[in-house]
């Protein structure tokens, strides 16, 4: 297993990250909904299960436990199903999003072979 190595410390620092950023595009989602703006409900409610998995993923990595595989598998997916939400949106947030999300589902995907 690639966790006990840097892949392991990339994916963890990736999730914190990716963590942050969907924390942000759920702030902006909100703001736009606020004004009136549609279509962002998806978006906020796929952030906020990426950031959750994503911290639980930074704090299973980090102890190199028995579910570290399963948990960046998981985050993996849950971070290309955000990402692909926050491409919707043409918004900076959203979009910044989207890339950390990309990269950390790569790294977790990276750390997980």
């Amino acid at each position: 297993m690639g966790f006990a190595g840097e892949d392991g410390d990339v994916c963890e620092a990736g999730c914190t990250d990716c963590r942050t950023a969907c924390l942000a595009c759920v702030s902006e989602c909100l703001a736009e909904m606020s004004e009136g703006k549609s279509g962002f409900a998806d978006c906020v409610r796929l952030c906020l299960d990426c950031a959750d998995i994503c911290a639980a993923c930074a704090n299973i990595t980090a102890r190199k436990g028995p579910m570290t595989k399963a948990i960046s598998i998981a985050c993996a997916e849950a971070c290309e199903k955000c990402a692909a939400e926050c491409e919707k949106h043409d918004d900076a947030t959203c979009k910044a999003c989207a890339e950390h999300c990309r990269k950390c589902a790569k790294e977790c995907r990276e750390a997980a072979a």
